[in-house]
């Protein structure tokens, strides 16, 4: 079947927000995967406006609600890659994607930018498939 909105949850990940102008780190809201086997965040960019700024992904995960146990997610465990979801100053209005495949109920991700004195602007969403119960609610919970 064509039906892929009654099988995802979308979850604000990194809230769309005035543009950072330094190297603040862009830190995710702590996902909670409980009830579906599937995680992908996709990772949106506005004007990027440093011409030399990069952009780090890194996917950490735990089994503790507050991440207090949080450890990057080994590669064997990505689908995708983080230099893949990673970007520079020149990728302004494009979109990444990053996936999760491990077994811990929580995930967090980071975009660190380096060299920014520029104004920068990202978001993020983290898309929850798989569900153990479709289909899911509409507006999303």
């Amino acid at each position: 079947m064509r039906d892929l909105m009654n099988n995802i949850h979308p979850v604000r990940a990194i809230s769309p927000a005035a543009a950072v102008t330094d190297n603040t780190p862009f830190v995710s809201q702590v996902i909670d995967t409980l009830g579906f086997n599937s995680l992908t965040f996709v990772i949106l960019t506005g004007a990027l406006a440093d011409a030399d700024a990069t952009f780090t992904a890194l996917l950490e995960h735990g089994d503790a609600s507050d991440l207090s146990d949080a450890a990057t997610v080994p590669d064997d465990l990505l689908i995708g890659t983080e230099a893949l979801a990673s970007f520079t100053f020149a990728d302004d209005n494009e979109t990444r994607k990053l996936g999760y495949a491990g077994g811990k109920r929580y995930a967090r991700l980071t975009v660190t930018p380096a060299g920014n004195s520029g104004n920068a602007f990202v978001a993020a969403v983290a898309l929850l498939g798989h569900p153990n119960r479709a289909p899911t609610a509409n507006p999303p919970t």
